[in-house]
């Protein structure tokens, strides 16, 4: 049993918000159901005759807006995996809900399939805060949003670590060498080499081996998470299926140095640290070494697609090696 299954309570039926259980589409997730095993490729456009429009963003995830008989909802259909997507998010939800976070959306029914399990959302307005003209705008509303869910018990996440972590990038870091030896007579292969060896000096990984507060994570740090509604001035954390306990260095870190916040400037981030409970000498130090590693992580996806994407590579390059070997402690 993997730790998402062990951790959050198993269920044979759906799940629901309510004593209605009719808000649960059975027969549209039947048909869709029967759609992922015939001709999974449908589900990537439009089907009118379900009332489903596919919306963006959500990555190994289909996501829908859905025209249910009570009004828009969102329809999420999530990838099967040990983490258990679906229920990590309804868990999430509800578990925020129940101790008054409203800066999400609502999870109105869990329908745990073990084929293609679903999740049935309140649809919320606004658009990311990378689309924003003045994506800044958005800022304090978000820290103010991540000190409330800081402050939520970890409940039914005490024992579910967020995605990505540090043990996860660090995992990552170590293996990376292996394959920059396939590539031994490129310049890069010795220059990143050299820059890992100067990370692993620095004792990073170290420091974020030693024991900090747990607090509960969103466990992405992209921005495209994050909905703004300039109108009434309201901001949503949307898609909760990696969520998990953390630090809040850490996530401040990893927060910071996602390729997405470099649509805010760097030193308003920082102006906010204690905001985001960076706020003594011992969770800076936690904080420097995360930023380290995040950078370095980062760096080696970038470094992977290097060829198709080689500014969005070069701009890490920088990145990473000024905080690397520089001091921003």
């Amino acid at each position: 049993m993997n730790a998402a299954r062990a951790l959050l309570p198993e269920h044979t039926e759906p799940e629901h918000a309510t004593l209605d259980r009719d808000t649960i589409p059975h027969d549209l997730l039947t048909e869709l159901r029967v759609l992922h095993r015939e001709r999974p490729e449908a589900l990537d456009t439009d089907l009118p005759e379900y009332g489903l429009i596919p919306i963006t963003g959500g990555r190994n995830n289909r996501v829908y807006r859905w025209s249910s008989p009570r009004g828009p909802v969102c329809l999420k259909l999530y990838r099967t995996d040990k983490r258990d997507r679906a229920r990590c998010e309804w868990t999430a939800l509800r578990h925020l809900t129940d101790h008054g976070v409203t800066a999400t959306s609502t999870a109105l029914w869990h329908d745990p399939h073990p084929e293609l399990p679903a999740v049935g959302l309140r649809f919320v307005p606004g658009q990311p805060i990378t689309a924003l003209d003045r994506p800044s705008t958005a800022l304090p509303a978000m820290v103010t949003a991540l000190d409330q869910i800081r402050q939520v018990p970890l409940g039914p996440f005490a024992s579910l670590g967020r995605l990505d972590s540090a043990s996860d990038f660090i995992r990552r870091i170590t293996t990376w060498p292996e394959q920059l030896r396939q590539y031994p007579d490129e310049p890069l292969s010795r220059d990143m080499a050299a820059m890992i060896g100067t990370w692993h000096d620095r004792g990073d990984a170290a420091v974020l081996a030693e024991p900090a507060p747990r607090v509960l994570s969103h466990g992405d740090g992209n921005l495209d998470n994050w909905h703004w509604h300039d109108f009434i001035s309201t901001i949503y954390a949307l898609d909760w299926e990696f969520a998990g306990h953390s630090d809040a260095a850490y996530d401040a870190a990893e927060l910071i140095e996602h390729p997405s916040a470099r649509a805010i400037d760097d030193d308003l981030w920082l102006a906010l640290l204690p905001e985001l409970g960076v706020n003594d000498g011992q969770a800076r130090r936690r904080f420097v070494a995360a930023r380290r590693t995040a950078a370095l992580r980062w760096l080696a996806v970038r470094w992977k697609r290097r060829d198709t994407n080689a500014s969005a590579f070069e701009q890490q390059l920088h990145r990473t090696r000024s905080l690397i070997t520089g001091d921003h402690g």
